[in-house]
């Protein structure tokens, strides 16, 4: 897993997974195993899944890698506590998982909380075999 600042304003983390290193074979099987993880996590809650690639084709007009295969949003949220109205603007977290011939490419928004980022840290890395 590597960490990258996007755009110059975007700190991501990312984890490029070989499908040779991991038993899913589509993102069908890593959305259910990132969903497995949310749900027995004791504060965080599933949202939603997102189909970013049957969003984004349906446009008029559009632009899409030609070696991206699928991508899908898994929607959650950690939201414990709420010190700050200002919060609410960094919440829910997502993990975006593009499917590739070969690979997946998974990432998410760095969150202002340690815990969280740890938490979807070790969420994508435990789709390694």
């Amino acid at each position: 897993m590597k960490q990258i600042t996007l755009m110059e304003k975007y700190p991501l983390f990312v984890l490029e997974l070989l499908k040779s290193e991991t038993s899913c074979i589509d993102i069908e099987d890593v959305l259910h195993e990132l969903k497995k993880q949310i749900e027995t996590h004791p504060v965080a809650v599933y949202i939603a899944t997102f189909d970013h690639y049957a969003h984004t084709t349906a446009l008029p007009e559009h632009i899409i890698d030609p070696n991206i295969k699928a991508a899908q949003n898994i929607v959650f949220c950690f939201g414990k506590e709420l010190p700050r109205p200002e919060l609410v603007g960094v919440r829910p977290r997502s993990i975006g998982i593009c499917e590739m011939e070969d690979k997946f490419v998974l990432s998410f928004l760095e969150a202002p909380n340690p815990v969280a980022n740890k938490a979807m840290e070790e969420w994508v890395l435990a789709l390694k075999k």
